[in-house]
């Protein structure tokens, strides 16, 4: 029989996970859905990536090597939620505590030398960044907000910063010399193997990638970024920042784009810190300390040299001497700079829009802020609603249209599958791509350091995300817009595709057209200003971006949406909302016992995964689950049982009461299902009955610190206490 899998993920998700799967569980198991979880956690991933390290009690399975052969199988129905995109600090740190635990991992080698620490490196490359969503997402995506949660925010509308026509916001990009500029892109005739190799001056041939199984019909790409020019451009943009007398903000994708953007980042730290490098460069790599890390592991780190006093003053010195940096936490010191994974383009940008296109500054003030994007793929984007909003002012929430996706990402498709293709040069010479009977079909002439990358995206993915998007369009009658730039080579080839597939579809009647993506966002904020809703088919990379820039500014967050993934195999994935703020609300949950987390978009991804599980298996009523999740939710919202912003108000914990309350309440009146509905009864009665008391429990416990066994990996049995404080809540529960 059919499962729904259920993942297990990472901080503030993981969390909620022990609060609400308890009631998840039970309430599908009355209508005979059985759940498991599986855990693809941060910490998950890297013990399933070094069985022979630990011992018997320790090994586990490789949870996202199964789910991602589930995802290609009619059966797949799989929940899935936010997890770690982990930067290197990032894995660090979870090795780290691994470590402490007493599993015996290997340390990150750095700079691997032997055969065995090649592989040791090689494993942890697996793990990082989007390690996670290239193999579930074996389909497109379809990302909306539901009306309830948009009608709820049209009466409940969330802050918007006020603009000014004098801001001095803006975006900064190169515009040449960088990925967009120098993109190459061929469709295969035939199946083949590339292989991608660099030629040095001298002739002599390195394999950088041995052999690249692609399909007929596949779009391929190569690019890369001239690191001389962008180290020119930097410089430029941090003087323009001094001279306008605005912060200075980079803005990168350290986390999806593992390869390339710490890189870059490292690009940003060197420039705003030349004579720093200049005097001192030698030394920081001596002793392993890489700005591609951020200035807070250098600064970490100073303390182990000789001469650390020295360079701290020169940091600090180089600070003063600069623009004003944009910060992280003012409070703290932490600056835009110190980790690559703390300012994500896709949530950071957003944000900074909605707060009159402000960031913090270094005395704790908002500020206008020059946003450096160095690749101009989709920079002006931002640049467009920035324009937008310094000339009409800031959006309304309550009168605002709405932007839904249709997403190009089956088969780690476009650059977030660019990966095991993304090289740092080591000389001048050429890359090129060379197909199995020897000829070159992509090359580029590069300098040393220039950062290359190769992208495919297969045709079965492409020729399905046209037809999903003719579906959305036939289905809710909306203006449809590919957002595609024909002076993009990538984007010339999918137009050319796209023109030849939308005539197997009748789309008489429906508006679809194809625009570059600044012109296809201007479009888009004119409609939302007159509450018109456009939705977007956009490619993998605009996908994520889109679909935060938009519910960030219409719902005041990301985590509303509902987003469904029909599996290219007949599967399901239902993904449950980003987790950008995960961090900072497990650090509050142990300062505090509060956990502030929204489980919206989970309640509404676990509806339409009932419904799918209703219809794959025949099951009335799991159909009825669903439908009665739904209204739940939708009361959930009316009654404005979110949580709270501060402690005495309800946190996620009691948000999940609340959604458990009124679902029961609705199988209990349904008559759909009289089986159901006399099963669910007494617990809606006690629920209801014992309301006052659930809620002062979990209030109770709230301002003390907690201790939940670890970051990375809790101990579960603290977690679940600390997640389930309100033993009334939890005897109901078991009743059932």
């Amino acid at each position: 029989m059919s499962k729904i899998i259920y993942t297990y993920t990472d901080e503030a998700p993981m969390l909620a996970t022990h609060s609400f799967f308890p009631v998840v569980s039970a309430f599908a198991s009355t209508a005979g859905v059985e759940l498991e979880t599986r855990d693809i956690s941060l910490a998950g991933r890297i013990l399933a990536a070094f069985p022979e390290n630990l011992s018997a009690e320790q090994r586990v399975g490789d949870a996202l090597a199964e789910l991602g052969a589930l995802a290609t199988t009619p059966e797949a129905n799989i929940i899935k939620l936010p997890n770690v995109s982990a930067s290197e600090p990032q894995l660090k740190a979870a090795i780290a505590e691994l470590q402490a635990k007493g599993y015996d991992l290997p340390n990150h080698p750095d700079a691997p030398q032997t055969d065995a620490e090649k592989d040791i490196r090689a494993r942890y490359d697996k793990i990082k960044g989007s390690a996670v969503n290239p193999v579930l997402r074996e389909g497109n995506s379809d990302r909306r907000a539901p009306l309830s949660v948009k009608e709820y925010v049209r009466k409940n509308p969330h802050r918007m910063g006020a603009w000014t026509t004098d801001s001095k916001t803006n975006v900064a990009t190169m515009g040449h010399d960088d990925f967009f500029s120098n993109e190459k892109s061929i469709i295969l005739a035939a199946d083949d193997v590339l292989r991608i190799e660099h030629v040095n001056a001298a002739g002599s041939i390195t394999v950088l990638h041995p052999g690249l199984k692609v399909l007929a019909g596949e779009v391929i790409d190569a690019t890369f970024l001239n690191v001389a020019k962008l180290h020119e451009f930097l410089a430029q943009a941090i003087a323009r920042a001094k001279a306008e007398d605005v912060l200075f903000s980079v803005h990168l994708k350290a986390t999806m784009m593992k390869v390339s953007d710490p890189i870059i980042f490292g690009h940003v730290v060197r420039a705003f810190f030349p004579a720093v490098f200049e005097q001192y460069g030698a030394d920081l790599a001596a002793a392993g300390l890489s700005p591609n890390n951020g200035l807070g592991g250098i600064l970490d780190g100073l303390d182990a040299l000789a001469n650390g006093a020295e360079i701290r003053a020169a940091f600090e010195q180089g600070l003063a001497d600069g623009p004003r940096l944009a910060m992280v936490n003012s409070d703290k010191g932490i600056t835009n700079l110190h980790v690559p994974s703390d300012v994500i383009v896709d949530a950071s940008m957003p944000a900074m829009i909605r707060s009159s296109g402000h960031m913090w500054g270094p005395d704790g003030a908002e500020a206008d802020t020059i946003a450096v994007i160095p690749d101009s793929s989709y920079a002006g984007i931002y640049q467009a609603v920035i324009d937008d909003c310094r000339a009409n002012g800031a959006y309304d929430p309550t009168t605002m249209g709405t932007v839904p996706n249709v997403g190009l990402m089956a088969q780690k498709a476009e650059e977030y599958g660019s990966h095991d293709k993304t090289f740092e040069i080591a000389s001048a010479g050429t890359v090129r791509v060379v197909n199995a009977a020897g000829e070159a079909l992509l090359e580029h002439e590069v300098q040393a350091g220039d950062i290359w990358r190769a992208c495919q995206t297969k045709d079965v993915a492409i020729r399905d995300w046209v037809k999903l998007a003719v579906n959305r369009a036939r289905a809710t009658g909306t203006p449809t817009v590919f957002w595609l730039d024909e002076n993009r080579a990538h984007d010339a080839n999918l137009i050319a595709k796209i023109n030849a597939y939308l005539p197997e579809y009748d789309t008489t009647g429906l508006d679809i057209r194809v625009l570059a993506p600044a012109e296809a966002t201007t479009l888009s904020v004119e409609r939302i200003r007159r509450g018109e809703d456009t939705i977007s088919v956009t490619g993998n990379v605009l996908r994520d971006y889109n679909t935060d820039l938009f519910p960030i500014l219409e719902l005041g967050t990301s985590a509303k949406m509902l987003s469904i993934v029909p599996l290219l195999n007949g599967g399901g994935l239902f993904e449950t909302g980003a987790g950008g703020s995960a961090p900072k609300h497990v650090q509050q949950l142990v300062e505090e016992n509060y956990l502030r987390w929204d489980s919206l978009g989970e309640f509404l991804a676990l509806a339409a995964s009932f419904e799918h599980f209703a219809d794959a298996n025949d099951n009335a009523k799991a159909r009825v689950l669903g439908a009665t999740l739904d209204r739940a939710t939708g009361t959930f919202l009316l009654e404005n049982k979110s949580p709270g912003r501060k402690l005495g108000t309800i946190d996620n914990r009691g948000s999940h009461f609340f959604l458990t309350l009124f679902w029961a309440e609705e199988l209990a009146t349904q008559t759909d299902d009289a089986e159901l509905a006399a099963a669910f009864a007494p617990l809606a009665a006690t629920l209801r009955a014992n309301e006052q008391t659930i809620v002062d429990e979990l209030i109770a416990v709230q301002g003390s610190p907690v201790e939940i066994g670890g970051y990375y990996k809790v101990d579960e049995a603290k977690t679940d206490a600390v997640m389930r404080p309100s033993s009334t809540f939890a005897e109901a529960l078991a009743s059932l």
